[in-house]
């Protein structure tokens, strides 16, 4: 039997007339045979993935997540910097309220109020932004410009500022006398491994990790922890998607991710 696929044209009398145009035996076959295409829904503990799922959707749909987390990056620092410009008295309230980390949201905020809207750039990444958020405005669109054009990942484009920087330093002055520390070898080679595990030069990490405690037991404003050189380091995004957690466990209904 041949199959058929219904249409309609206009009649000879103004009305509809229904054609018929032949599909073939293998197109019938293929259309039936088709999988139908289950969405990835995301729920607060975790996705529900369908049982068969084509290569080219489980990809989009990780291209989909990884925005949602990059989003959420620049959604929880303007979300922060409006709480600060409109809620002194309740700021510190609805960040306890939030249940989400103090310092990364403070970090997150300092990166977006560095960058209005208007010059945020789509195809660039938060961390992106955050590598070039204590430079003046001038050299932020240089860069910018550079890594979009160029198309460099993070990891790229800090090893084209730190060339930069290298080939700019001057010979240094002698260094000033200080006083030393006393660390146990094992508490050093602790350190060491957090450091490592965040990408992060040894000597960085420890200046950002002490400026924040510091920051955060005095609570003045203008601290560096408010504009921590740190915000470009790759630790502000590492740190930060452990917050994501506090997004999904306010979501009471699976949301569907298009495949």
């Amino acid at each position: 039997m041949m199959a058929h696929q219904a249409g309609q044209t206009a009649g000879p009398h103004g009305g509809t007339a229904t054609t018929a145009s032949q599909v073939t035996p293998r197109q019938a076959r293929a259309t039936a045979s088709a999988p139908r295409r289950v969405p990835v829904l995301t729920t607060k503990v975790g996705l529900q993935m369908p049982a068969k799922m084509a290569y080219d959707e489980w990809e989009r749909a990780g291209r989909q997540l990884a925005d949602v987390v990059d989003s959420s990056s620049w959604w929880l620092g303007d979300w922060m910097v409006y709480g600060k410009d409109h809620y002194t008295d309740r700021y510190q309230r609805g960040i306890r309220a939030a249940n989400l980390s103090y310092q990364t949201l403070r970090n997150y905020a300092w990166v977006s109020r560095r960058f209005d809207l208007g010059r945020r750039r789509p195809a660039l990444s938060f961390q992106h932004h955050a590598e070039l958020a204590s430079m003046p405005v001038t050299d932020q669109e240089l860069w910018l410009d550079r890594a979009e054009q160029r198309q460099w990942t993070t990891k790229q484009l800090r090893g084209a500022l730190r060339a930069a920087r290298q080939g700019d330093q001057q010979p240094a002055a002698p260094a000033r006398p200080g006083r030393r520390l006393e660390v146990p070898g094992s508490r050093l080679e602790w350190w060491h491994q957090a450091a490592q595990q965040l990408g992060i030069d040894f000597e960085q990490w420890v200046m950002t990790t002490l400026d924040s405690a510091a920051a955060t037991a005095l609570e003045a404003p203008g601290t560096p922890a408010e504009r921590p050189e740190a915000a470009g380091l790759k630790g502000v995004q590492d740190r930060g998607v452990q917050d994501v957690k506090g997004l999904a466990e306010q979501r009471s209904r699976p949301v569907a991710i298009s495949a």
